[in-house]
C-alpha cells in the first residue's frame, strides 16, 4: 500500500513551504532528482515518515498533464540502483492520477544509515530549499545513525506484524513476569504500546527478539531459530547415529524440551551396596548441561547464519555448536577471566 492517500498528495502538492515534499515539472534534469532524493532520505528534520518527489506538478501545485509510460517509470527506479547514491535510499516509484491530470509519485523513506550522499555530498531539505548540510548538520545525521545502531534482537523484522505474533501467549505468559501485578492491572494501554515499551515493536514492527520468543512460527522470520541434537553411536560425526531431534518452534518451548531431552539422555550409575543409603551419579551433571544449552541458544549469532544451534552427544563427550564467535568485550585472551558482553541483550 502506498504511504500516501490521494487526500495526502492534495495537500502536499499545494504546501509550498513543506519539507516533505518536491514539485518538479518534468523529470528531464535526473541530477536534480537524485539530489532530491538523497535529501528526503536524509530527513534532516527527523520527521521519520516518507517524503515525497512529484513529477509533473507546477511549483504552484497545477498538474501540467505529463505524459507518462512505462519506460518513464522504469528510468525513474534506476535513480535507486546506479550508485550515485549512497547508502542506497529506499524508494518507490508509481503513476498517480490526481483531480487534474496525471503524475509521478517517488516516495522516499527516511534512512536508517543517515547521512546519504549523493556523489559523495550530503543533501538535506530545510524548508521548500534543497543544500549542503553543514558540519554541525551532518554531525546530527551520524548520531542518529549510531543512535540507529541497534542489537540484532531489538531491530525491526522485515514485513512481520502483529498479526505474527501470539498476543494471547504474550499476555498470559509474559506480560505478568515482564511488569509487576499492580502495574498490570492499572495498565490500559493498547498491547502494541505495551510491546513497545518493553522493546518488543521498533517503528510497529516486531523485533527479531520477539519473534523469537513469540511468534506463532518463528523458523518463518528466522529459518536457523531450532536447536538439532543428535544422540552418535561413537567418536565421530560420522559413527551410526543412535537419535537425532530437531526442536523448533518458540524460544521458551525450544528451551523446556532441551531440558526436558537433557534429562532423558543422561546415564544414572545407582550404587546400594556398601552405603548407607542410595547414591545415584549421572555421567553428566543435567544443570550444567542446560545451562550450556541456553547459552548456545541465546548467545548465538542470529544476524549471519541460518544454521541451527547443534548438539553432539558421542560417547566418550558432548559438544555445543552454535554460529558467531566470540562478541564485543569478550577476547580469547581474556575468556574465562569474568569478562562478559552480550550479542543478543534482548533475548
Amino acid at each position: 500500500m502506498s504511504a500516501f492517500t490521494d487526500d495526502d498528495l492534495q495537500r502536499l502538492r499545494f504546501d509550498l513551504e513543506s519539507d516533505r515534499v518536491e514539485r518538479k515539472r518534468s523529470a528531464g534534469d535526473r541530477k536534480v532528482i537524485r539530489r532530491q532524493v538523497c535529501a528526503l532520505a536524509n530527513d534532516l528534520a527527523g520527521h521519520g515518515t516518507p517524503g515525497a518527489i512529484l513529477i509533473g506538478v507546477e511549483d504552484d501545485g497545477r498538474c501540467v498533464g505529463l505524459e507518462i509510460t512505462d519506460k518513464l517509470l522504469r528510468d525513474l527506479a534506476q535513480v535507486r540502483d546506479d550508485g550515485n547514491i549512497l547508502p542506497l535510499p529506499s524508494l518507490t516509484v508509481e503513476k498517480r492520477t490526481l483531480g487534474d491530470g496525471d503524475i509521478v509519485l517517488i516516495t522516499v523513506h527516511p534512512s536508517v544509515a543517515p547521512p546519504v550522499r549523493f556523489n559523495g555530498r550530503v543533501w538535506v531539505k530545510v524548508g521548500p530549499t534543497v543544500r549542503q548540510t553543514t558540519p554541525e548538520e551532518e554531525q546530527r545525521l551520524s548520531e542518529r545513525r549510531r543512535a540507529g545502531d541497534r542489537p540484532f534482537d531489538m531491530r525491526p523484522a522485515g514485513e512481520a506484524s502483529l498479526d505474527d505474533l501470539d498476543l494471547d501467549y504474550v499476555r498470559r505468559q509474559y506480560l505478568p513476569r515482564a511488569i509487576a501485578l499492580e502495574v498490570l492491572e492499572q495498565n490500559r494501554r493498547p498491547i502494541d504500546h505495551q510491546l513497545r515499551s518493553l522493546r518488543l515493536l521498533a517503528n510497529g514492527t516486531p523485533t527479531y527478539g520477539a519473534i523469537l520468543a513469540f511468534a506463532v512460527d518463528p523458523q518463518r522470520w528466522m529459518p536457523g531459530a531450532y536447536v538439532q541434537f543428535l544422540r552418535i553411536d561413537g567418536t565421530a560425526l560420522a559413527d551410526p547415529i543412535r537419535d537425532q531431534k530437531v526442536l523448533t518452534g518458540r524460544l521458551e518451548d525450544v528451551l523446556r524440551r532441551l531440558d526436558e531431552l537433557l534429562e532423558l539422555s543422561v546415564s544414572v550409575r545407582t550404587t546400594v551396596a556398601g552405603v548407607p543409603r542410595e547414591v545415584r551419579q549421572p555421567d553428566y551433571p543435567v544443570t550444567a548441561l542446560q545451562q550450556l544449552a541456553r547459552n548456545a541458544v541465546m548467545h548465538r549469532s542470529y544476524e549471519s547464519s541460518n544454521a541451527p544451534v547443534r548438539l553432539s552427544w558421542y560417547s566418550d563427550r558432548i559438544e555445543f555448536t552454535n554460529p558467531g564467535g566470540l562478541f564485543g568485550q569478550v577476547t580469547e585472551a581474556n575468556f574465562g577471566t569474568g569478562a562478559t558482553d552480550y550479542r543478543n541483550p534482548l533475548i
